[in-house]
C-alpha cells in the first residue's frame, strides 16, 4: 500500500507530540488551531488510523502514531538537509566543476587558482580534462566540460571567448648554448641553428609557422616531436632549439635549458576562458570563474 503524506502533515505530527497540545502546537507553526485539526485529520484519514487519542484535557499518540513520529523526524531531518545541502550549491560553495583545459594551461594557469578556490570552498570538487584545442571545444559544445581554458577559438556563434593572459613565444635551447647569453633573439636566429619542431597540425605551429613564412624564414625541423616534453629532451641531450609558448615549459624538464624572448615581431598568443553561449552554469563554476578573471 503507498501512503500518501506531505511534509507539513508530517511536521504537525512532530508539532504536537512535542508540544502535547494542539494549542501550542499550532502556536509553534504559526496557524490556527482548526488548520492543525484539518491537517492532522486528513494525514489520519490517508491512513486509515488515528494518530493521537484527545479529548478535551489531554492529547496522547497512538501506537501508530509513535511510529509515524520515529519516521516523520527522520524525514524533516533528511529533508531540512537536503535543503542545506541545496543551499550551499546555490551560493556557490559546493558542486563540481568540470575544465577541459590546453596541458600547458592546465599545468601553468589551473594548480594555483584551484588551490585557492578550494581552500576557501572545501565542499567543491573538480574534474580536469586535459585536451588539444580541437577536442577541448568539443567538450564544451557537448556539454562534457564547464568551460574551456585555451587558446583563442575562431570566431564560432556557440561559443564565448574572454581573454585572460598573452603567452609570448620563446626560443628553447640548452643554457650552454651561446644563444642562451641574449636578452631577446629576432626569429632568423633560428635559421643558425638545428630546428626542432612539435608535429603538424599544432596549435603552436598555427603560430609558429605564419611567422616564418611572412619572415621568408626556411626552416626544414631536423625532427617533429610528439610533444613540448619530447622537445625538449631532445634539444637537451643535444639536438638545436625550438619555439615554444612560454607556458608550454611547464610541460618540460628545463634544468639546463634556458628560454629568449623572441623579437621582430614579438608574437604571443591569447589564452582565456570559453564557455558556450546558452549554457547556464552552475553558481560554483561561476565564482570559479569570476575568480580567475579577479585574479588576472
Amino acid at each position: 500500500m503507498r501512503l500518501n503524506l506531505s511534509l507539513q502533515q508530517l511536521e504537525a505530527v512532530v508539532r504536537i507530540a512535542d508540544a502535547g497540545s494542539f494549542r501550542a502546537a499550532a502556536r509553534q507553526l504559526d496557524i490556527s488551531q482548526p488548520a492543525l485539526s484539518r491537517t492532522l485529520r486528513l494525514a489520519e484519514e490517508a491512513l486509515g488510523t488515528r494518530l493521537f487519542d484527545r479529548d478535551t484535557r489531554s492529547v496522547t499518540i497512538t501506537a501508530a502514531g509513535q511510529e509515524l513520529l520515529h519516521i516523520a523526524r527522520r524525514v524533516l531531518q533528511d529533508f531540512d538537509s537536503a535543503l542545506s545541502e541545496l543551499g550551499h550549491f546555490m551560493q556557490g560553495h559546493r558542486g563540481l566543476i568540470t575544465v577541459a583545459a590546453l596541458p600547458s594551461a592546465s599545468v601553468t594557469l589551473l594548480p594555483k587558482p584551484i588551490a585557492g578556490f578550494r581552500r576557501e570552498f572545501p565542499l567543491v570538487e573538480f574534474k580536469l580534462l586535459e585536451l588539444p584545442a580541437e577536442p577541448l571545444l568539443a567538450a564544451i559544445e557537448e556539454g562534457r566540460a564547464d568551460f574551456g581554458l585555451c587558446t583563442q577559438p575562431a570566431e564560432d556563434q556557440r561559443l564565448k571567448y574572454q581573454h585572460l593572459h598573452n603567452d609570448p613565444m620563446v626560443l628553447v635551447c640548452r643554457k650552454s648554448d651561446p644563444l642562451a647569453r641574449e636578452q631577446s633573439l629576432p626569429w632568423t636566429a633560428l635559421a643558425e641553428r638545428d630546428y626542432l619542431t612539435v608535429q603538424a597540425g599544432s596549435s603552436i605551429r598555427g603560430i609558429v609557422d605564419p611567422v616564418l613564412i611572412r619572415k621568408r624564414i626556411k626552416l626544414q625541423p631536423v625532427i617533429e616531436a610528439a610533444s613540448v616534453a619530447t622537445c625538449c629532451a631532445l634539444i637537451k641531450a643535444g639536438f638545436g632549439v625550438t619555439v615554444l609558448p612560454r607556458f608550454s615549459l611547464g610541460l618540460a624538464d628545463m634544468s639546463d635549458m634556458a628560454s629568449i624572448p623572441l623579437a621582430q615581431p614579438s608574437v604571443s598568443r591569447s589564452v582565456g576562458i570559453v564557455t558556450r553561449i546558452g549554457r547556464t552554469l552552475s553558481p560554483a563554476c561561476l565564482r570559479f570563474i569570476q575568480s580567475m578573471i579577479a585574479a588576472n
